[in-house]
């Protein structure tokens, strides 16, 4: 697999690239390197796991498990449960840490495993070098009663629900008819009893996982389903969350998709007026469709970009005290609230936005106009010579000065699969298509295996 860590944890095809061997070493590991760093001094350390219902999350969930209390770790097992769920329950508990086995949007057969430091927060770049150089190496194993202890306690991820209604505060979702679909995947009951406890009227859709439907034809990356289901049940919109429930997309009642963007606008205005936004700014990433950044910008609002990936908006949020931030497929972090992106968590909050002004999703999306936006993923190349094949480059450079201030051209290595991204944004989708077609095509011809 060359580097195990991306930019979102490692991830990889489950019992081929992520086998159990590795999960367990990677535990070890980890629990080594923060040990070494002072992590735990003064105390025995604790971890909570969780899991998304994928079938292969089953043994490497054991495999970590074993790793971690073969190093001395107890562990807390939470079950299936949302990434974020994990995140909060790190903090919630005072565990030392945390781990996530999901591979988020991937279809079943991948998977991936994510640690997440005291607190909640994901593991710097370092600590994860760190890990990656003591993969197998040996150490002093604790043995007799220093070896750590497993208990399942799967009632911690109700109080993670209870976090997530609280946050709305005095607001109430009566009156609002929601779907949602849960991708079959990690927020299956979650989403359900936290939208329920809030007060709204929910539609389940795709909350049946048998450990291999994940992703399938649902969920934040297939929203076909939903936006027929939002118009068959009347509802006032509808909740796309993705295999671990760390993002959302929403459809309003119309069956429009509303995505990351315009969410990440609607809630930039309902937190400035609430003396909420730090800075009047909210953190997004290159992505961005430059009508979000038009937006913003006539609304007064600062808009702070990043490169691609959530860990890159959690980055700059926590440097600068940011309290808003996210990127386009849905991945939105509210600092008060959360350490990391959390669906269920940005779905309540903009039904929140919709009980208080009385508004529908429809109206308060409309506060920005989204330029036409092409995305086609080139597989099968060398993503590493993307930004540095000079005929790639001389090609971008050419189309970037042909659109002008009328578009532009973003062209990067996905930071989790073998594939380059072109993202073209232009006055017509016909001009966007063109532009990233011809792109597309030089993708391949410059960067083939």
């Amino acid at each position: 697999m060359g580097r195990y860590f991306g930019t979102d944890g490692v991830r990889g095809r489950a019992n081929k690239d992520l086998t159990a061997e590795l999960a367990l070493d990677l535990s070890v590991a980890a629990a080594h390197v923060l040990g070494e760093a002072g992590a735990f001094a003064g105390h025995r350390p604790t971890a909570v796991v969780g899991r998304d219902p994928r079938a292969s999350g089953e043994f490497l969930e054991a495999a970590v498990v074993a790793g971690l209390a073969s190093a001395g770790v107890d562990v807390i097992q939470l079950g299936v449960v949302p990434t974020p769920g994990v995140a909060y329950l790190v903090g919630n508990t005072g565990a030392d840490l945390g781990v996530m086995l999901s591979a988020s949007h991937n279809p079943a057969p991948d998977n991936g495993i994510k640690f997440f430091a005291r607190g909640g927060s994901k593991l710097d770049d370092a600590v994860e070098d760190a890990i990656e150089e003591h993969l197998g190496q040996e150490w002093q194993l604790p043995q007799g009663a220093d070896v750590g202890r497993i208990r399942q306690d799967h009632d911690l991820v109700d109080s993670y629900v209870d976090h997530l209604v609280n946050s709305l505060g005095d607001v109430r979702l009566k009156g609002i008819k929601v779907v949602v679909d849960c991708a079959n995947g990690a927020a299956c009951q979650t989403a359900v009893q936290a939208f329920s406890q809030a007060g709204a009227d929910v539609v389940a859709i795709h909350a049946d996982p048998d450990g291999h439907n994940i992703n399938a034809d649902c969920g934040s990356t297939h929203m076909a389903s939903l936006q027929a289901a939002v118009l068959e049940h009347r509802a006032d919109l509808g909740i796309a969350l993705d295999g671990d429930a760390d993002r959302c997309l929403a459809v309003d009642a119309t069956g429009e998709i509303v995505d990351g963007d315009q969410v990440l606008a609607v809630l930039a205005l309902s937190m400035r007026e609430a003396g909420k936004l730090v800075n009047d700014t909210v953190v997004a990433t290159v992505m961005s469709n430059l009508g979000f950044v038009n937006a913003m910008t006539e609304a007064g609002i600062r808009v702070d970009q990043t490169k691609v990936g959530d860990r890159y908006v959690l980055e700059s949020m926590k440097a600068n005290g940011f309290t808003l931030g996210g990127e386009q497929s849905g991945h939105v972090v509210m600092s008060e609230y959360a350490t990391t992106g959390d669906g269920v968590l940005t779905g309540l909050h903009l039904m929140g936005r919709m009980a208080v002004t009385r508004q529908s999703l429809r109206e308060l999306a409309g506060v920005m106009q989204r330029l036409p936006q092409v995305l086609i993923n080139v597989p099968d190349v060398d993503k590493h010579r993307a930004g540095i094949e000079p005929n790639l480059v001389r090609a971008v450079q050419a189309e970037s000065r042909e659109l002008g201030r009328t578009g532009r051209v973003l062209l990067r290595p996905s930071g989790t699969e073998q594939l380059v991204r072109v993202m073209v944004e232009a006055e017509t989708d016909q001009r966007a298509r063109e532009v990233a077609e011809r792109l597309a095509d030089a993708v391949k011809m410059h960067l083939a295996l």
